[in-house]
């Protein structure tokens, strides 16, 4: 069964009445020090995993709503991408790359350097990037139209100087990527 939320892009408000003067972009210092502190005060409450599991599910709306709201999935697949990479480039939020594309079997390997939740960091024992799993998956699924997955392989945080993703089906989960 399919998660029904209430949120809807119009709830981003005007930033233009709201904002005349400081304007639509923020620091990345602003948002780390609120997704840090979600994920800490969350995982006091309801644990590391479930916390994860739930930035893994609001990333997954927020690409769901970015993709419908702020990209055409009519456009075929190479020009999508392209549309999207301008997009997280202008909005600040990484640089996208496409390693290995499979189209027919929607398969993808990308990157993403200089990305908003983790570039620059120090070295942890993991990746952070939960909510970039699920913004990744919400964009790929809203466009596709198929159940995916992404899954973060490398981490700025891990050592690595860029996030490296795969995207698949979620039926071929258990397959052979």
């Amino acid at each position: 069964m399919q998660d029904v939320y209430d949120f809807k892009w119009e709830d981003l408000g005007d930033l233009s009445e709201g904002r005349p003067n400081l304007g639509t972009e923020t620091s990345v210092v602003a948002y780390r020090l609120m997704q840090y502190t979600f994920k800490d005060a969350f995982s006091k409450v309801l644990g590391k995993q479930k916390t994860v599991e739930l930035f893994v599910k609001a990333g997954f709306l927020a690409g769901q709503e970015f993709c419908k709201n702020a990209l055409d999935t009519s456009l075929p697949f190479s020009q999508f991408i392209a549309a999207l990479k301008e997009k997280l480039i202008s909005l600040k939020i990484g640089i996208l790359m496409i390693e290995k594309a499979d189209e027919k079997k929607l398969h993808f390997v990308l990157t993403v350097s200089e990305d908003l939740d983790c570039s620059g960091l120090p070295i942890f024992e993991e990746s952070v990037c939960d909510y970039d799993e699920g913004f990744i998956a919400g964009i790929f699924e809203e466009y596709t139209g198929k159940k995916i997955t992404a899954k973060e392989v490398d981490c700025w945080a891990t050592g690595d100087r860029t996030c490296r993703f795969e995207v698949k089906p979620i039926e071929d989960l258990n397959g052979p990527s």
